[in-house]
């Protein structure tokens, strides 16, 4: 998981110099727009969002990853990883809630999707976003990807969501672009950004474990 962690792991992160009011401050700034909206358009200073600056601690922590599925309903709220192992249990039900939900079939998840997952919502913890991720898809069979495709909705012909290698998804109170941006640090796949400038907090972020890309939906 992470193979390349290690290239951007340094031995000590500058966001440990930030404190806790700075981070209420950072919190406020980025999570509203210039009226007060939620999801503001502008960008966080990079030395406070840049992945490549999480110490080594980080990724040694133990990984809760919280998740809610509005589609299914479906939520789920435990540690996954500790002490280098895997909670088979744990990632059996990180598995079902983010199952194919139209077709109701359920395919092993990519690990590596799953850790992009619980560093982005861990890092964003840091700065008091304690939010769970809200899921708007995961697995895909062919068949629903197809679905997609003809609805003339945002769906690749060879998509990755059809091989449990990709997830959709938001985090309430943060804008998507930085939430994006975070995920590009991580340089553990591939990024889409799927919103609009002015949507107010609109959108949603694709993340998979395909070659390192980004692009705009």
């Amino acid at each position: 998981m992470f193979e390349d962690r290690r290239k951007f792991i340094s031995a000590f992160s500058t966001l440990a110099l930030v404190g806790a009011t700075d981070a209420m401050r950072v919190k406020a700034a980025w999570a509203q727009g210039p009226n007060g909206e939620r999801g503001g358009n502008n960008m966080p200073p990079p030395d406070l969002f840049d992945a490549s600056l999480v110490d080594v601690t980080f990724w040694a922590q133990p990984r809760q990853l919280q998740m809610v599925r509005p589609q299914s309903g479906d939520r789920v709220g435990l540690t996954y990883w500790k002490d280098g192992e895997v909670n088979p249990s744990a990632y059996e039900q990180i598995c079902s809630l983010l199952r194919d939900v139209q077709a109701n079939q359920t395919a092993r998840i990519d690990p590596q999707l799953i850790d992009t997952l619980w560093a982005a919502q861990a890092f964003c913890r840091r700065y008091g976003f304690a939010a769970p991720l809200e899921v708007t898809s995961g697995f895909r069979t062919v068949a629903t990807n197809s679905k997609l495709i003809e609805k003339g909705l945002p769906a690749a012909r060879q998509s990755l969501h059809t091989q449990a290698k990709a997830a959709d998804f938001k985090l309430n109170g943060l804008h998507p672009q930085v939430l994006g941006q975070l995920i590009k640090g991580f340089k553990a796949g591939g990024v889409g950004f799927y919103f609009r400038v002015g949507s107010n907090g609109g959108g949603w972020i694709h993340a998979d474990t395909g070659p390192e890309r980004s692009w705009v939906g």
